[in-house]
């Protein structure tokens, strides 16, 4: 019977993947396309916002989740649900910041950072109201200031800054393919099955996006997508009391908060496009893991291309995990 739980990764999964063009034909009739900055500046634009469509795939996948667990299986532990539920409302509030902040555009900056910063704490309030988690941490009782403190910068934190490490075709969509991933193995090893699937089912939204996202993007992430699979990557963290090893595999957005921090969060992502296709380091100085990328593998090769990048900080995330397996598990 167990077998009827993998509908929820399907259906996830092709809403996503049937959804999407969709979404691609919409937003171009709308006039919702980004120019995308590792292209030649005559190609055609890109559809925004996919991650409207991802991020509504996993809402209906999860839903659909509770929905046998209730129904088919007569049950389902209550606290659990209400874990779920309150999972699914702060990134639907995540999902909600992002779309605006997609269409105020970056191109004019988006929402300011203090306002990013106080609606992102409404994306913890669900979890907060729930006392969600644990509040002993590394020995330490923080008692009513985990709740009222420690998830809020916990969601903050990540909402703000998975949406950093961004702007190359494929890169937000598989950092949250593989940190996600490896999220739900830590939590199935745990012995919290219900949250790993529900990290998986975000995982498959993901994979479909991808295929659309992928070196060459017919459509872009935007917040409405960084926002959300933030958010999740925080409250799974939360629910499943394994903020430690999460906190690990966040270090390269931790390393990409420290650089952007010496351009005063100003300095853009993106490479310097040279005339045949391929990038150039954009500063003097470096401002992200992106910029650093670009530097050691100018040492490498002579031409460095928009995948060699992402392939290059994927790789290092993957090193971070299994590094965080070895140390923690």
């Amino acid at each position: 019977m167990n077998l009827l739980l993998i509908l929820p990764i399907l259906i996830s999964f092709l809403t996503s993947i049937i959804g999407i063009p969709f979404w691609i034909k919409k937003a171009r009739q709308i006039g919702l396309v980004w120019r995308d900055m590792h292209k030649p500046e005559h190609s055609k634009k890109v559809a925004g916002s996919g991650g409207l469509i991802t991020t509504l795939s996993f809402i209906i996948g999860t839903l659909l989740y509770i929905a046998i667990t209730v129904f088919y299986f007569k049950g389902g532990d209550s606290k659990t649900i209400t874990q779920i539920l309150a999972l699914l409302n702060a990134v639907c509030i995540a999902l909600i910041i992002g779309f605006v902040d997609d269409i105020l555009g970056w191109v004019r900056g988006g929402l300011e950072k203090k306002w990013r910063i106080m609606l992102l704490f409404f994306a913890s309030i669900p979890l907060v109201v729930i006392n969600a988690g644990e509040s002993v941490m590394m020995g330490v009782d923080f008692g009513i200031l985990y709740p009222l403190l420690i998830i809020p910068i916990g969601i903050i934190g990540a909402g703000a800054t998975f949406n950093f490490l961004a702007g190359y075709n494929g890169l937000e969509s598989g950092q949250g393919i593989i940190i996600l991933t490896a999220i739900s193995i830590v939590l199935y090893i745990s012995g919290n099955s219900t949250l790993s699937l529900i990290s998986l089912i975000m995982v498959a939204s993901l994979l479909a996006f991808y295929i659309y996202n992928k070196n060459p993007a017919i459509v872009f992430p935007g917040d409405s997508l960084t926002y959300p699979v933030g958010i999740m990557i925080a409250s799974l963290a939360i629910l499943g009391n394994i903020e430690k090893i999460v906190v690990f595999f966040f270090i390269p957005y931790i390393l990409e908060t420290i650089l952007k921090s010496r351009g005063k969060l100003e300095k853009q992502s993106f490479g310097r496009l040279k005339s045949d296709g391929s990038l150039d380091m954009p500063y003097d100085k470096i401002y992200g893991l992106e910029h650093l990328a670009i530097w050691i593998l100018k040492k490498l090769k002579k031409n460095v291309r928009e995948s060699d990048v992402v392939y290059l900080i994927n790789g290092f995330q993957i090193l971070i995990i299994i590094l965080g397996f070895i140390i923690f598990i």
